[in-house]
C-alpha cells in the first residue's frame, strides 16, 4: 500500500536506508539536499519503506502544486529493484491526490506507459586515454588540442567564483534565483561537495565549471563562459581537464540537455544518453 507521509512524520533512518540501498539513488533525494532546495517536501511510501518517492510542494497563485525544486533535475521512485508496475502505482497516486505542475522521475525508473522523456548525458568511469581516443568526436579532439595554451586551476577563492558567476551566468532570469544559487553553493561548500574549476588565459579567468562531487560521481551544476573569450575554446578545455583528472575513478554526469547545441557538446566527449520520464500539466504552465 502506498501512503503519504508528511515531513514531520518521516522515519528518516528508514528513508535514508531505502535511498542508500536503492538502484536509483541520487544526490537530490537526500534529506539535507531537499531541505536546502525545497524547504517544503514530504514522501510517498510503499509498505514499510520498501520504496520511497520524495515530493516537493510549491505554492503558486495560492495553490499547492507538485513542482521540482530549482537546480534539481531528477527525483522519482527509489527501491532495491526497479519495477515498472510499482513506479506506475506511485504515478497514479501522485496524479490522484495532487495537482502536478511538473515532476521528474529518475533515469532508472522504467514505465510501461508512454511517458514523455527528457535527455541527460553521462560518462561512466573509465580510462581517460581510451575515452579520448575512441569516444571523443573528431572535432572535439581538435578543439581540445587547440586550447592547450590555456591554464587549468581548481579554484579556492570563492569570491572570485561568485564575481565571475554574477558577471557571466545567463541561466537565471530572476534575482532571487541567483540568490538561491549562491545559498546552494554555500550549502555544497559546507558539505564539502562543491568543486570549482577554472580555465585561464594568462591571469584572466574565462570559464568556470561548478561541480557537485560525490564518492563515485561528479555532476555538472553549471558551465559558465565569458563570451569575450569564446574563440579560446575554454569550455572544451575545461571539461577535458576535469575528465582527464577524475574519470578513471568517478563517472561524470552532464545533467542535461534538451537544447540541441548543448546536447551535441556533451555527446562529443563520448557521453551516453540516459533519458528520464516526467509528467507535467501543460494547461497550468500557461498561467504559472
Amino acid at each position: 500500500m502506498i501512503r503519504k507521509i508528511r515531513y514531520s512524520d518521516i522515519d528518516f533512518e528508514k528513508y535514508s536506508a531505502c535511498l542508500e540501498s536503492s538502484v536509483q539513488k541520487n544526490w537530490y533525494a537526500r534529506r539535507e539536499v531537499l531541505d536546502e532546495l525545497s524547504g517544503n517536501w514530504h514522501i510517498l511510501v510503499l509498505n514499510d519503506y520498501e520504496a520511497v518517492m520524495p515530493v516537493s510542494i510549491k505554492k503558486k497563485l495560492g495553490i499547492n502544486l507538485v513542482s521540482m525544486p530549482l537546480f534539481c533535475q531528477q527525483l522519482g521512485v527509489f527501491s532495491k529493484k526497479d519495477f515498472p508496475e510499482i513506479n506506475e502505482r506511485f504515478l497514479q497516486f501522485l496524479n490522484k491526490y495532487y495537482i502536478v505542475f511538473f515532476y521528474s522521475f529518475n533515469d532508472k525508473n522504467a514505465f510501461f506507459l508512454p511517458l514523455k522523456r527528457r535527455k541527460n548525458y553521462v560518462i561512466g568511469n573509465t580510462d581517460y586515454s581510451i575515452l579520448r581516443r575512441q569516444k571523443y568526436f573528431k572535432g572535439r579532439k581538435s578543439t581540445v588540442k587547440c586550447s592547450q595554451h590555456l591554464l587549468y586551476r581548481e579554484l579556492c577563492d570563492f569570491r572570485e567564483v561568485l564575481s565571475f558567476i554574477q558577471s557571466h551566468f545567463k541561466g537565471l532570469s530572476k534575482k532571487n534565483d541567483f540568490e538561491k544559487l549562491v545559498r546552494y553553493l554555500d550549502f555544497l561548500r559546507e558539505h564539502q561537495s562543491l568543486q570549482c574549476c577554472g580555465a585561464y588565459q594568462g591571469e584572466q579567468l574565462i570559464n568556470v565549471a561548478l561541480i557537485v562531487t560525490e564518492t563515485d560521481q561528479l555532476s555538472l551544476l553549471a558551465l559558465i563562459n565569458d563570451d569575450a573569450y569564446k574563440k579560446e575554446n575554454g569550455a572544451s578545455f575545461l571539461i577535458d581537464k576535469i575528465l582527464h583528472t577524475h574519470i578513471h575513478e568517478k563517472s561524470f554526469n552532464f545533467m542535461g540537455s534538451n537544447l540541441r547545441g548543448i546536447e551535441i557538446f556533451f555527446k562529443s566527449f563520448g557521453a551516453e544518453l540516459h533519458e528520464y520520464c516526467y509528467t507535467e500539466n501543460r494547461f497550468l504552465k500557461r498561467f504559472v
